[in-house]
């Protein structure tokens, strides 16, 4: 057990590892405040159409010598206002997701033809790298992600009751276009910061699995929202420390850590109905 320990605590020693967890943890609490909204508001869709959206952004941003964190979070902010605008009415919103997320994923395939030596770093950005994140990096990701929770924050409110009881929010003044627009360019942001971490294809690892989880377990909003984010954190940490004691990839244990904290959740709700 000491010699388990003593091989933990010198996991940190590595700069490479620091970085990892800093940015596993950022990437963590973002995903599972904004991700726990995305699930309770149906929005599993369009958190995955940005995630496949932000790659166009990631190769755009290789043709115009930018980092490819800026070019997702630019055309993932411009596609997530498109959808607000076009999908105003919920049974249109699907219609304007599905149209938006064509198109870009149109423009990465042009953007790639255009850029061929981007090939080798797409592979990164698609499946992840967290050990492999630098300083800059980080810091690029802690930078963008205080905006997106303090946003959050201003319109957690109005959103939670738009999201539960839509009708009668409308009633009481809140504007149902203006909260769902600004949620998805919150979405957005959220998107490009967890795909750093797990990469683009397995964004819903970390936005949906810790979030839809926790609702599993309970339906109290504060209560969710701190269990969310625990098992956001602690699902990331050990993802990244499974991957520097197996060399597998990080991606890999964290989604599959995920997968097995939303199985059991989903075994004890199906016992308690069993029991009743």
């Amino acid at each position: 057990m000491s010699h388990i320990i003593t091989l933990l605590l010198g996991i940190t020693d590595y700069d490479f590892m620091r970085n990892a967890l800093l940015a596993g943890t950022i990437a963590a609490i973002v995903a599972a405040l904004v991700g726990y909204f995305i699930v309770v508001r149906n929005l599993a869709f369009a958190g995955h159409a940005l995630s496949h959206i932000s790659f166009a952004g990631a190769a755009g941003a290789g043709l115009l010598n930018l980092s490819p964190l800026t070019g997702q979070l630019l055309l993932t902010l411009l596609a997530a206002g498109g959808m607000g605008w076009l999908g105003e009415q919920r049974r249109k919103s699907d219609t304007a997701i599905g149209i938006i997320l064509a198109f870009a994923l149109g423009l990465g395939v042009l953007f790639l033809s255009l850029y061929t030596n981007y090939a080798g770093q797409a592979m990164a950005i698609l499946f992840g790298d967290v050990l492999g994140v630098s300083r800059p990096l980080l810091l690029q990701m802690l930078w963008f992600s205080l905006p997106c929770l303090l946003a959050l924050a201003l319109i957690a409110r109005p959103l939670l009751f738009a999201s539960l009881e839509p009708e009668l929010a409308e009633a009481k003044g809140v504007s149902l276009p203006l909260i769902s627009s600004l949620f998805l360019l919150i979405v957005a942001v959220a998107v490009t910061e967890v795909s750093q971490v797990v990469g683009i294809l397995l964004v819903f690892t970390l936005l949906i699995g810790p979030a839809a989880t926790a609702l599993n377990w309970t339906r109290n909003f504060w209560p969710g929202i701190i269990l969310a984010v625990v098992l956001a954190v602690i699902t990331v940490w050990l993802g990244i420390i499974l991957a520097y004691l197996t060399d597998w990839p990080a991606s890999f244990w964290i989604s599959c850590l995920s997968l097995v904290v939303y199985l059991l959740s989903l075994a004890k709700t199906s016992w308690r109905r069993v029991k009743r």
